[in-house]
């Protein structure tokens, strides 16, 4: 372990020494990373530069493609067509007809019946017509580059979002029928949300109905204790509720990029809470919340501090036990860099490996490539150099322009049109409850493994050799979500093609994070589950998809099969809570005060 951070094993975990602040010894290089911080400023964190290279990319190989002007023309020429002939044979004949355009899967912005009546039902169709000119005019440019294409259609999109006839109250049935019967009561409501909403977010205050859900109060309540700490990690080990426990502990490995109680909710959606109710002794890592004095914690620091840490604590509080790891998001991706090198110098101490919507493979991580190419790392580590991290706001609103009409529109809508203030619930408060990331870890993982793809190209060195998931033996639990847009699914599952192990794949319905959180008698929830021997052929996504049959019903208590059927069958007497010789009455209560830090 690095010697910066040594942890004093007395009674009470000591916090290490901090690391040295180091910047750049090239002042040229200094010059420029505060040029681009500078810039950055007033961009949210995009690149220019990168937005420059795609729309030119794009423009120069579309003046270069006559035919696929004239292509634009004709569609144009059509449209047009379409429009006029709406138009001249009166809207009313058309009332009853097919619509000229339909929206695209998943865009509920107008599902409402009041839009089939005229002129909006116009106004609707006319918006379609020219979103799709503008999908047909930013894909299939001969020789532009794929990754331009997307940057410049999803800049179209975006922009084409903004003047939908749903976001201005003059153009929105559906707002001025609620004028209507409010007597303009509900704009003067929704300027109230506005103006809440814009002190709040001057001030650095959460959001309007965070305070309903306090950290260990209303959320992460789940009785446990923190048993060991050090610069980087609070581990949690869970009080358990049960007489009788499996003899193989969990370890949970959460992302970084949020707090750990996503799996730790509201009891009734506890992840956590679940595990401890079916007889399992858990423990889960809860990570610091860096600051500028961190800038120089490395991927590789991560992997000690964290998950090494963690397993060293629980070898020593359950002597002689292998461990069932489970990691969430980034935690699974760090966890299969330890697996790994674990499995390389022959450290058999876990038992399984579960992985929660982590991806090992980057080639086609879904739209959030939009974001990550050379020019757009460059421009992120400027961001971070100037403050030593990157504050989580940069990269939520990234998240929020992937899903701009979910969660930017519909909300300006809801909230500030319509005058209704969306209730707060568990889920959204934990995403207002944000973390930032260390300058060099951050590079790291965007580098390494994001843009270069190292760990599944078997590159990714540790102890200076590099790994492979190949030589991972242990089984393997994976889990996907089908309406994922940060590790979409058919990314998940290129583990089949990294990994010569078994391994058993789950494909739930929801987003990222609700698919996750999908307790037991959470209605509506569908999830597929097929196992693969070491032996099998591995068969490509969509042929997986054709051939596992839909569960109804959670996959929290499949999972929990699973893992009980590779742990010992006897159940054991709980382990002692932390280590030998630590009191309990000095431990500190769950959920710590990592997971507190703003």
């Amino acid at each position: 372990m690095d010697a910066r951070y040594k942890t004093v094993s007395t009674g009470q975990p000591a916090l290490a020494q901090q690391p040295a602040d180091r910047a750049p010894s090239n002042p040229f290089r200094s010059l420029d990373y505060r040029k681009e911080a500078t810039i950055a400023r007033f961009t949210g964190g995009l690149s220019p530069a990168a937005l420059s290279l795609a729309v030119a990319d794009w423009l120069i190989h579309l003046a270069s493609a006559p035919g696929k002007r004239l292509e634009l023309t004709s569609l144009a020429a059509a449209n047009t067509r379409q429009i006029a002939d709406y138009v001249f044979r009166g809207v009313s004949a058309h009332a009853e007809s097919a619509p000229l355009a339909q929206p695209a899967p998943g865009d509920q912005r107008f599902r409402a019946a009041v839009w089939q009546t005229e002129p909006y039902r116009f106004w609707q169709q006319t918006f379609l017509l020219t979103e799709q000119w503008w999908k047909a005019a930013t894909s299939d440019i001969p020789g532009a580059t794929k990754h331009h294409e997307n940057v410049v259609g999803f800049g179209a999109r975006q922009l084409l979002d903004m003047f939908s006839p749903t976001n201005f109250p003059f153009t929105n049935p559906e707002v001025i029928q609620r004028t209507q019967a409010a007597l303009g009561g509900n704009l003067i409501e929704g300027a109230r949300n506005l103006l809440e909403d814009v002190q709040r977010q001057a001030s650095g205050q959460p959001p309007a109905g965070v305070d309903q859900f306090k950290v260990g109060a209303a959320l992460a309540v789940t009785p446990g204790k923190v048993v060991f700490q050090n610069h980087l990690i609070e581990l949690i080990q869970y009080i358990p509720t049960t007489d009788k426990v499996v003899a193989e502990p969990i370890l949970i490995v959460p992302a970084w990029i949020m707090k750990y109680y996503i799996l730790d909710l509201s009891p009734h959606n506890s992840l956590i809470r679940f595990l401890v109710g079916q007889g399992y002794t858990v423990f889960c890592i809860s990570w610091r919340n860096v600051g500028a004095e961190d800038r120089d914690l490395s991927l590789e620091d991560y992997r000690t501090l964290g998950v090494m840490a963690a397993l060293d604590t629980i070898a020593a509080i359950v002597p002689d036990q292998r461990v069932h790891a489970t990691g969430y998001c980034l935690g699974g991706t760090l966890l299969s860099i330890a697996a790994a090198a674990m499995a390389g110098v022959g450290d058999e101490r876990l038992a399984s490996v579960s992985l929660l919507a982590a991806q090992t493979d980057f080639t086609e991580p879904g739209e959030l490539q939009l974001f990550i190419d050379d020019s757009e790392v460059y421009f992120i580590e400027s961001m971070m150099w100037s403050k030593g991290y990157l504050e989580a706001s940069q990269m939520s609103g990234a998240f929020q322009m992937l899903e701009s009409n979910d969660l930017i529109w519909s909300h300006m809508i809801h909230d500030y049109m319509l005058g209704d203030r969306a209730p707060m619930f568990d889920l959204m408060a934990w995403n207002a409850d944000s973390t930032r990331m260390p300058y060099r870890m951050h590079s790291e993982y965007l580098r390494q493994l994001f843009l270069d793809n190292d760990l599944a190209s078997s590159r990714y060195r540790v102890d200076g050799r590099p790994i492979s998931l190949r030589n991972l033996r242990a089984p393997m639990f994976v889990v996907g979500t089908d309406r994922d847009h940060i590790a979409p699914w058919r990314s998940v599952y290129k583990i089949h093609y990294l990994s010569s192990t078994e391994i058993t794949f789950v494909l739930t319905s929801g987003g990222h994070n609700a698919g996750i959180v999908s307790e037991p008698g959470h209605a509506n929830r569908q999830f597929r589950m097929e196992y693969a021997a070491p032996a099998d052929l591995r068969v490509g996504p969509d042929e997986w998809l054709a051939a596992a049959e839909p569960r109804d019903g959670s996959w929290w208590p499949a999972w929990t099969a699973w893992l009980a059927e590779r742990s010992t069958a006897d159940l054991v007497a709980p382990p002692h809570l932390g280590l030998a010789g630590q009191p309990r009455a000095s431990l500190v209560d769950a959920p710590g005060t990592y997971v507190l830090q703003y």
